[in-house]
């Protein structure tokens, strides 16, 4: 039997009580445990779904799950938003299933269908647990990368309810509609979960696949019911509207108990170490999170640590095995797990931390929305995850069982991090943020509009299905000859298929093959617009806790070759970037200053890489890389100031390319608060003199082709994030500029010029005209 597990505040008591961890815990955010509101079942759900419910320790529904199904049954769409572990896949499975159950009944057994869509592999498999755990008897099925091509046939025929991912749909199921026609003919509900991760280049291309579904259903005589569920996010109903194109109706009010929760934000201190520019560096959050790992594994406290990026989660791994190690502990209960693991590594680990065998695992957020993980007692984030509502998800994975749980946020030293932790209400008072997408984007809508006539030829009619830009998208796609206008309606001209074109994640092409040179195994694969980052010649890459450095890296094979290596570094790739002003599509003034929103092009060029100690960051040297300068034609909201402005700000010409640097890096660190999005996702530019502009301009933009919706959302709430943007810069304690406000890791100029003081006296100049008078502080 099992020790009982320690209170949340006795944990952290434990963390936090150490000598050396003292003054590293800057806030604790106490959440009282919840109790439910129940309400009956619907008179409409089958009683095979209420049996299996039953049979699984559901004997009640609460309330805001009735409410979903009532809708459901109403042939109404509705996105449930409400906390993890609030029941959401009952309160969308109980309808479909009876549905299904009732299209069992027709003469060949499948006179109702449904199509369930998830962001990744891991729910899938998790929803088809669920479906047979319900044993209903309703005919399930998983359709993605992983089916066996044998099995392929069977769920087109028979399969009443089709588990998959957009990618599937995209590029396996509507362009091959006539063999799904039984399938389509017959759908009654699609169920879009986790719908809050569609958002960006990525969700604008969701959005233009579930057009295309819609269009093709139509085409069958079919109208399905859309229901949708998501972690809680603001205006839910909105932003499910701008996924399907159709009127949603929300259900927001969580009805379900939860145990207490304890969130601890926790700043890791300052080292001995001097970084760039000889400001002061601060232990890593991967080593804070690594070290808080072993500890927890140790005491028995189940963990999952979620890290930013696939290496920081090997990392994390392989540090806390160490420092289980140390305590005498089996360094085997500690593991990592990430996207570009091979599907029979991840569903060994996820078997392993659902049986308890793992007691403690670094994981991307790979995780965040995978298996449901239940017992677990803490949660540990390396980083802010770059949204609220990621934040909530990952922080929900811990105390799913009803018991307390502690979820800590170990701050990175970066802009953003450094606010939230000094500023908890940010992250407990505010309410999360929208779902920002933009399916008009014309890099988005005009290739799904030639998959979809490659489907099905467009019509008039199907203007209004796709949006106000897709007539003249339509015409210009006409123009460059791959459309082509007949009676009947426009035409795909060519033979290949378009959709096999659309890289619906946005990756920018074919993922490149990470090959061990010496045997030939394939350990993974890497996005290839992260290729010249992440797996240039000389990079360190991790994979399953060893370690290996890439001999080459082959861009016209999409291959890299690495061999294992022990190097007692990490590597930071260095780039150069110029923009150029396309077109001004929006432009207010503040006072003389000017903020703009527009079209940009952007030239980027990885041109060395940095060798940094473990641990503690230090630099060790730098190596010169030649590859191939990027081109990105993007989205930008850029800001101007006068010559005049300046001098009677008191920013001397000597002081304004650091002034302008440090004013972009943080905008870029804050940005993340006003938009759905991470640092990762937006770059930057700063000039003293900006030919397109001919005065000094900051530029922050999409890094993705056509836009992401993020430099716009930049521009609507530009008084607030700018505000943010001085007083964090203005609040951090160092004296000329750090990680925690100017310095950025994404810097290619090496974080030089930067000027602390300068920055905030450029950002009252623009801010002294905004709207109001934008305050001087943070909202």
């Amino acid at each position: 039997m099992s020790p009982r597990p320690q209170s949340p505040e006795t944990v952290l008591a434990r963390l936090a009580g150490a000598d050396e961890r003292q003054d590293r815990l800057t806030h604790t955010e106490h959440m009282p445990a919840r109790t439910g509101r129940y309400a009956p079942w619907p008179a409409a759900i089958r009683e095979e779904v209420v049996a299996g419910a039953f049979s699984n320790g559901v004997r009640q529904l609460w309330a805001h799950q009735a409410e979903a199904m009532d809708l459901a049954l109403s042939e109404k769409n509705a996105v449930i938003a409400t906390g993890t572990a609030s029941g959401k896949s009952l309160a969308y499975l109980a309808p479909v299933l009876s549905a299904l159950l009732d299209g069992m009944e027709a003469p060949n057994g499948r006179g109702a269908t449904a199509l369930y869509l998830a962001p990744t592999k891991a729910l899938a498999a998790d929803q088809l647990r669920r479906v047979k755990e319900l044993d209903t008897g309703v005919r399930a099925a998983v359709y993605d990368g992983d089916t066996p091509f044998e099995e392929r046939e069977w769920v087109r025929q028979y399969a009443a309810y089709v588990l998959t991912n957009p990618d599937m749909l995209h590029r396996g199921i509507l362009p091959a509609h006539p063999r799904w026609a039984t399938l389509l003919r017959t759908l009654r509900y699609v169920v879009v979960d986790e719908c809050h991760t569609y958002r960006g280049v990525f969700g604008s291309h969701v959005a233009q696949v579930l057009r295309r579904l819609r269009r093709l259903c139509a085409r069958y005589g079919a109208d399905p019911v859309f229901l949708l569920a998501s972690a809680t996010v603001a205006e839910p109903a909105a932003s499910a509207g701008r996924l399907t194109g159709l009127p949603v109706a929300e259900v927001t009010e969580d009805h379900s108990p939860h145990g207490e929760m304890v969130f601890a934000l926790w700043e890791p201190p300052l080292t001995e170490m001097v970084g760039e520019q000889g400001a002061p560096v601060r232990r890593s959050a991967v080593a804070e999170t690594a070290e808080l790992l072993g500890e927890l594994a140790g005491g028995g406290t189940r963990t999952v640590a979620f890290v930013r990026s696939r290496r920081g989660a090997e990392l994390v791994s392989i540090l806390a095995q160490d420092r289980l190690s140390d305590r005498g502990g089996p360094a085997g209960r500690i593991a990592a797990y990430r996207g570009g693991y091979l599907a029979d590594e991840r569903r060994a680990l996820e078997r392993a931390l659902q049986s308890g065998r793992l007691l403690g695992l670094a994981s991307t957020s790979a995780l965040e929305l995978g298996i449901d993980v239940s017992g677990l007692d803490a949660v540990l984030l390396a980083g802010y995850p770059g949204t609220r509502a990621s934040l909530w998800q990952q922080a929900g994975r811990a105390g799913r069982a009803g018991q307390g749980a502690l979820a800590v946020l170990v701050a990175r030293d970066d802009p953003l991090d450094t606010y939230l932790v000094h500023h908890p209400d940010a992250l407990f008072r505010r309410p999360v943020e929208s779902t920002v997408l933009d399916p008009d984007n014309p890099h988005v809508l005009a290739p799904h509009l030639c998959a979809a006539a490659a489907e099905l030829p467009l019509g008039e009619s199907d203007f209004e299905l796709f949006g106000p830009s897709a007539e003249p998208a339509v015409a210009q796609l006409e123009r460059r000859g791959m459309l082509r206008r007949r009676p009947s309606g426009w035409f795909w001209t060519r033979r290949e298929r378009p959709a096999d074109a659309i890289d619906i994640r946005g990756s920018g092409g074919a993922p490149v093959k990470i090959v061990e040179a010496d045997t030939g195994r394939l350990l993974g694969t890497v996005d290839a617009e992260a290729a010249h980052t992440a797996v240039h010649q000389g990079a360190v890459h991790l994979h399953q806790g060893r370690t290996f450095l890439v001999r080459e890296l082959d861009l016209d094979e999409a291959v890299a070759l690495v061999e294992e290596a022990d190097p007692p570094y990490s590597t930071n790739a260095r780039d150069t970037t110029a923009i150029a002003v396309l077109s001004t599509d929006r432009e207010v003034a503040w006072g003389d200053a000017r903020l703009c929103f527009g079209s940009v092009e952007v030239t980027n060029q990885v041109v060395s890489y940095l060798r940094r100690r473990l641990i503690t960051g230090e630099i060790l040297g730098e190596s010169k890389l030649d590859l191939p300068p990027r081109t990105l034609r993007t989205r930008a909201v850029w800001w101007t100031v006068t010559d005049d402005q300046l001098a009677e700000g008191g920013v001397e010409p000597a002081d304004l390319p650091g002034a302008a640097h440090a004013a972009e890096h943080a905008s870029i660190g804050l940005l993340p608060l006003f938009a759905t999005c991470d640092r990762w996702d937006i770059g930057g530019v700063s000039v003293p003199l900006h030919p397109d502009t001919g005065l000094p301009t900051v530029f922050v933009y999409d890094g993705q082709s056509g836009g992401a919706g993020f430099a716009e959302r930049a521009f609507d709430r530009a008084a607030e994030w700018l505000s943010a943007t001085r007083a964090a810069i203005d609040a951090c304690e160092c004296d000329k500029g750090c990680p925690s406000c100017v310095q950025s890791p994404k810097c290619g100029n090496a974080n030089d010029p930067l000027d602390k003081a300068a920055a905030v006296r450029l950002l009252d100049i623009l801010l002294a005209g905004a709207p109001g008078g934008a305050p001087k502080s943070a909202p």
